[in-house]
């Protein structure tokens, strides 16, 4: 009696189910046609590419260096912004101004001299028509005079020497920055071309990053990367490929500048994710990415067939750009699939290509 009921039961949800699925057939063929959207499967040449991170750096770090020694009077404080021209420290000008006013008091009396061996010199040349002065005296007076000429310019080289020191006395910006810290105190006193600041380009960054030299056939100047950092993402080329190996990392370096728009977003130190290529490129088949219908048996998408009848195709998918990615299934080159109004179609459903 038991296995006459549960047969019963059996029977009973087989004729259900066969009534079910006759139903959703004759839905499918009876139902208006559906307005959807499509695309055209392409075969397109995708490269295999791999994420690493490099490093923003400044092209200009430079530390400022003292120009003259002597007593340090006074230096700019770190975080000021300062542009190319602007006063970044200044030295105790005391002692150079000193020798300036020696070297011209130097040069005032080279000068006197020689306009007295001058005169002396026309002299004697007059005596020595009427016989009335030795050749001897005339000859020295004149060796005097080219020397106290001499002694002119040596005091003239010298000035001007002072006056590059002095010069140099008032250390001024190379370049637009940001000074990133102050090495030295003022009052202290420091010889030349010891450290007095840090002074960072903020406006003018670049990526370098250190790729595997196993990958140094795919990477060459001129190459469009793709770089993210802080949700910005930009294109751009590799401005220049170090092909010099570390020998301990196996990597090479490259450096790609970055448009000066982003410096209000990124700083130097910041990380960069860098799309670069590991392999050459390879043809695949390829979808929009609104073709794309995710369910958790897998990822499907709907083809369209000459007829406008539509079918839900499964597929694997793999790499892919900012709007297309490579899929594997049963697709050909040339096929059309929906990319609008997919979600709810049936198998065999009829379209309206719109």
């Amino acid at each position: 009696m038991l296995k006459e009921i549960m047969l019963k039961k059996i029977l009973k949800s087989s004729i259900v189910s066969v009534i079910f699925a006759t139903s959703c057939l004759s839905y499918a063929a009876d139902a208006p046609p559906s307005p959807i959207k499509i695309d055209t499967v392409t075969e397109v040449s995708l490269p295999a590419t791999a994420d690493l991170m490099g490093t923003l750096h400044s092209r200009s770090f430079v530390t400022i260096t003292a120009g003259v020694s002597g007593r340090l009077e006074w230096l700019q404080e770190p975080g000021i912004m300062v542009r190319q021209g602007d006063v970044l420290a200044k030295m105790d000008l005391l002692p150079l101004q000193l020798k300036q006013a020696e070297q011209k008091a130097q040069i005032k009396r080279a000068s006197i001299n020689s306009r007295y061996f001058k005169n002396e010199l026309h002299r004697l040349q007059k005596l020595k028509k009427t016989n009335s002065t030795s050749q001897f005296q005339l000859d020295q007076t004149k060796s005097q005079y080219e020397l106290a000429q001499s002694d002119i310019e040596i005091a003239t080289l010298k000035l001007k020497q002072v006056e590059d020191e002095l010069r140099r006395a008032t250390v001024k910006a190379p370049f637009d920055g940001v000074v990133t810290e102050r090495i030295v105190r003022a009052g202290t006193d420091i010889n030349r071309s010891d450290a007095l600041l840090m002074l960072l380009d903020t406006e003018h960054l670049e990526v370098r990053l250190y790729v595997p030299v196993k990958y140094l056939a795919y990477v060459r100047k001129g190459l469009t990367l793709n770089l993210q950092a802080i949700g910005q993402s930009i294109s751009t080329q590799v401005t220049s490929v170090i092909p010099s190996t570390d020998p301990l990392s196996q990597t090479f370096e490259v450096r790609i500048q970055i448009p000066e728009h982003l410096n209000e977003y990124w700083t130097a130190g910041q990380l960069v994710k860098v799309t670069v290529p590991v392999q050459d490129t390879q043809p695949s088949l390829t979808v929009h990415r609104d073709a794309l219908i995710l369910r958790k048996e897998g990822t499907f998408v709907v083809k369209v067939d000459a007829e406008n009848k539509a079918h839900r195709l499964l597929v694997k998918v793999g790499k892919g750009t900012f709007d297309r990615v490579t899929i594997q299934g049963d697709l050909a080159s040339g096929d059309k699939v929906a990319i609008r109004g997919a979600e709810r179609l049936k198998e065999g459903q009829s379209v309206v290509v719109q």
